[in-house]
């Protein structure tokens, strides 16, 4: 049998004693230790939590609600106020609110601009792959273009050349948190009656012209994964301004149910058995009404909670990388070898991580340049997939390529990036900075990297 949440003063007092030994819990399990070099790992990214993040997840977990809740309810509500936009829709990750942002664009509703099988999107072929993937798992067609090696963003001088009548949309992510310019994306993309979508996964917090990027879109998407700006371990969400779109969004996320009402709610609508759609019965329950060829891909509201306090914390998160990132550029400024990131004027970056290139004339390729900070334990990536046109998922799917796609492959062979993610102290950042340039005068002396002194 089931049973609402109780209040009796017997469940209230022991609900306040279980969130009192979280504390103490967090407190007893999670104390802080000094950073020593070469034996502690320094990462590229993880979550950053405190007691509160804890105490909000088991207060969660004492509801037993095992869906989206009153915590989802409340964090989409706040984020869109934090991030500047109307509406904001929770799914279970970052990849997932690609997609759904995309599938949304496929609904009947939106007549000749809908995007259908065969149409194009621009992107770009640096990237994530599941920027990209959604395109492909919809039937349409990527058109990828080239990136700069500056920002490491799309090559925005190529969308003019990547244009087709086939073109419906441009979907773009903002690399490592640096952004591109959006502004001229938007114009673009109205000119042209496009749809314009932007990946923030890594980009939450950067801004255009002091504008948050993601706001500039008709859609855009959020990764709330441990290695982003915020955590709930999974998770991510769809922002938009329309509520037209809103609903859609929710409808592929729910199932491609018509019916909007939240979980635990029945008639939202007032008239759940009084609608007529399609081709069922008069009445036919709108909870078992299907306007799209939808998913299941909502979150729990334990993960929610977490958000609602991580949330709290996010602007401290962001200044911290950024902060890092500062850091970074000081120590490395004076090394001839690398290519430091750059921020374009108007953009302002929260710093997912921080990429470095390895120039041509270095001592060391950037292979062994990582594995050899890997030896020291610190974390490094490559910009994700590199050119996605030569990953072996992708050699048989229908795409266009506008031009070379040369900076693609200068980024899959040659750049890499470190953290700045706010759980590193300025040692940590020091050490990283420091490694790099023994590894390489090292590698110059005696072709070989420097062990861990």
């Amino acid at each position: 049998m089931l049973f609402d949440r109780s209040s009796s003063a017997e469940a209230v007092s022991l609900r306040a004693e279980v969130l009192e030994k979280t504390r103490a819990y967090f407190d007893a399990a999670y104390g802080h230790r000094a950073f020593v070099p070469g034996e502690d790992a320094t990462p590229v990214s993880g979550r950053v939590f405190d007691e509160r993040d804890m105490m909000s997840l088991v207060d969660s977990s004492l509801d037993f609600w095992l869906t989206t809740g009153r915590f989802a309810e409340r964090f989409e509500r706040e984020f869109a106020r934090w991030y500047g936009i109307r509406e904001c829709v929770l799914v279970n990750s970052g990849s997932s609110a690609n997609l759904v942002a995309l599938a949304a664009l496929t609904s009947p509703e939106h007549e000749e601009r809908r995007l259908e099988p065969g149409d194009e999107v621009i992107t770009a072929a640096a990237g994530f792959p599941t920027t990209v993937n959604p395109i492909v798992q919809l039937g349409a067609i990527p058109v990828f273009i080239d990136s700069e090696l500056t920002t490491f963003n799309a090559d925005l001088s190529q969308l003019e050349n990547a244009l087709s009548p086939k073109t419906k949309a441009v979907m773009l992510a903002h690399t490592l948190g640096n952004p591109y310019d959006a502004e001229r994306v938007r114009t673009f993309c109205r000119e042209h009656g496009l749809w314009m979508i932007e990946d923030t996964c890594d980009a939450v917090g950067a801004t255009w012209n002091g504008v948050q990027v993601g706001t500039f879109a008709d859609a855009s998407t959020v990764s709330f994964y441990p290695a982003h700006h915020m955590t709930m371990g999974e998770g991510g969400a769809v922002m938009m301004r329309s509520p037209k779109l809103r609903k859609i969004v929710e409808s592929f996320r729910d199932w491609g149910r018509d019916c909007w009402c939240q979980p635990g709610k029945d008639n939202t609508c007032g008239k759940r058995f009084d609608w007529q759609l399609g081709d069922l019965p008069h009445g036919y329950d709108h909870k078992y009404t299907y306007s799209h060829i939808g998913y299941n891909l909502k979150l729990t509201d334990m993960q929610a909670a977490i958000g609602v306090t991580q949330l709290e914390k996010l602007d401290g998160f962001i200044e911290r990388r950024r902060h890092n990132a500062e850091l970074l550029t000081q120590l490395l400024s004076h090394v001839p070898w690398l290519v430091l990131p750059q921020e374009l004027p108007g953009g302002k970056s929260s710093w997912f991580g921080y990429a470095i290139r390895v120039a041509e004339d270095a001592p060391i390729a950037r292979n062994a340049l990582t594995q050899a900070l890997n030896d020291r334990k610190i974390g490094t990536r490559l910009v994700f997939a590199g050119n996605l046109v030569r990953q072996p998922a992708y050699r048989e799917i229908e795409h266009r390529i506008v031009g070379s796609l040369a900076n693609a492959d200068t980024i899959m062979n040659d750049v890499f990036w470190v953290g700045a993610y706010p759980g590193l102290d300025d040692d940590q950042i020091a050490y990283i900075a420091r490694s790099i340039e023994e590894i390489g005068a090292a590698s110059s002396a005696t072709g070989r990297a420097l062990p861990v002194s």
